[in-house]
């Protein structure tokens, strides 16, 4: 017998049968979860097979039976629940993680780093688009095909377009919610994750401001008071369109340069298995064109002194990333996530790396 559990209720862990299999899907803290499973034992249940097995995908696809899942537990009751987490995942979206109870939910945080920052990401580059009088529509084609794409921007564009907020296929509290375990988590582990803390920090305000139940892509109006879609290019004065686009571009590929190597040092720090990390990140919702090409190079240590050919120095990626900085403190336009990954840039610079590949801003990380 299988049973999922709600992280919110208690266990009457005396009320289960045999042998039974327990299942954790919530997105809780690695410590929470091994604090479940050290209740279990002192309840006198060792018997139960207790899986950490957080999951991603939303409603339609926990419907489906498609879901990302990430699980993590001893490896006896790892297979004995695998059927049943099968059943639930996708194909080729189940993760068995290894390294026990606790594994899953740190592997779902790390990943969470990722979406945390891009989904404030969209919001932030489409918030200086308007600023910059951009037509929003052309700007996430142009997105899209670059290399400054994130999943995070091609999923929420559309809804932050109509503003399709109330009520919100991805309320803003489960993002913050996110957020909190992971910058928490950091805290606990004297580890820096200044663009997380950056983007929770955001989502805080904006709940302040009674956006908790709103679609997270409503993070727009944080940079843009009115619709994006009504923007007119005659708001663009004398900025060259081009030019402008290229801001737009330069902002997401800065951040996302610096959101990767955060996420990928957080989950070295953890013990997290790196290849796994890889290829659920690549493929998920955390996913971006730069985590995918210097991503990988950072994983695999591809960085120092030497650089790939077309790869870009941490010193132009500084000083793209300082254009656009500039140009939206002249527009007033906040732009919190670009100024963090700046610092963090600087940072790397100023540690002798600005001539290295842009890989190397992981080095700035413990």
């Amino acid at each position: 017998m299988a049973l999922r559990f709600l992280a919110n209720r208690f266990v009457r862990s005396i009320d289960l049968p045999q042998n039974a299999t327990l299942l954790l899907c919530s997105t809780v803290s690695a410590s929470y979860a091994q604090s479940v499973a050290e209740e279990l034992v002192a309840r006198g249940r060792p018997d139960i097979h207790f899986v950490d097995a957080p999951v991603s995908g939303g409603a339609k696809r926990a419907a489906d039976g498609t879901l990302s899942i990430m699980a993590g537990g001893a490896d006896a009751s790892l297979q004995i629940a695998r059927d049943l987490l099968q059943a639930m995942s996708a194909p080729s979206k189940l993760y068995l993680v290894p390294g026990g109870v606790g594994a899953g939910s740190n592997m779902k945080m790390v990943h969470q780093v990722l979406a945390a920052i891009h989904i404030l990401g969209a919001s932030e580059a489409m918030g200086l688009a308007a600023q910059l009088g951009l037509d929003a529509r052309i700007t996430a084609d142009r997105i899209k095909d670059s290399e400054a794409w994130t999943w995070m921007h091609e999923n929420r564009f559309p809804r932050m377009l109509e503003e399709e907020w109330n009520p919100g296929a991805s309320a803003l509290t489960i993002i913050l919610k996110d957020a909190g375990i992971i910058t928490t988590s950091a805290r606990q582990s004297h580890f820096p994750t200044p663009l997380c803390a950056t983007a929770e920090q955001i989502y805080l305000s904006a709940l302040l401001q009674g956006y908790g139940p709103k679609d997270d892509s409503a993070m727009v109006r944080q940079y843009y008071p009115t619709p994006i879609k009504d923007v007119t290019p005659a708001s663009l004065a004398n900025e060259d369109p081009e030019a402008a686009t290229q801001l737009v571009l330069d902002l997401m590929q800065g951040v996302n340069l610096v959101a990767a190597a955060e996420a990928i040092a957080f989950a070295r720090s953890l013990g997290v298995d790196m290849a796994q990390f890889f290829e659920l990140v690549s493929d998920a919702a955390g996913g971006s064109k730069i985590f995918v090409t210097r991503g990988l190079e950072m994983i695999e240590g591809r960085i120092g002194a030497e650089t790939l050919s077309g790869t870009q120095t941490v010193d132009e990626v500084v000083s793209r990333l300082e254009r656009v900085v500039q140009k939206a403190r002249d527009l007033h336009c906040p732009v919190h996530l670009g100024n963090a990954a700046l610092g963090v840039l600087l940072m790397a610079k100023g540690k002798g790396h600005g001539g290295e590949g842009s890989a190397s801003v992981i080095q700035v990380y413990p």
